[in-house]
């Protein structure tokens, strides 16, 4: 399902026109994407976790000359799927 198909079935859901259903998908990636960057956890319950982990510098290998890099240390963004979202899923 991309955005598109997304949006379209928001709007069907919610009873919302398509371009009201997606303002509010936009407004809430948007705003999870903020509290993200200011280092906030975004908890939507039953469904999951958004959250930034921070990943510590180490060394990798460039795999065509098999020469060893160092990768600086990152953040990354990372979503842990809640309880009732693994059951729907198995």
């Amino acid at each position: 399902m991309n955005k598109t198909e997304l949006v379209a079935k928001i709007s069907e859901l919610s009873g919302l026109t398509k371009k009201d259903a997606e303002a509010a998908l936009n407004a809430t990636l948007s705003t999870i994407q903020e509290a993200l960057a200011a280092d906030d956890k975004v908890v939507l319950t039953g469904f999951g976790t958004f959250e930034v982990r921070n990943r510590k510098e180490r060394v990798g290998h460039n795999p065509r000359t098999g020469d060893a890099i160092h990768i600086s240390a990152q953040k990354s963004p990372a979503f842990k799927a809640g309880k009732v979202l693994k059951d729907s899923v198995r």
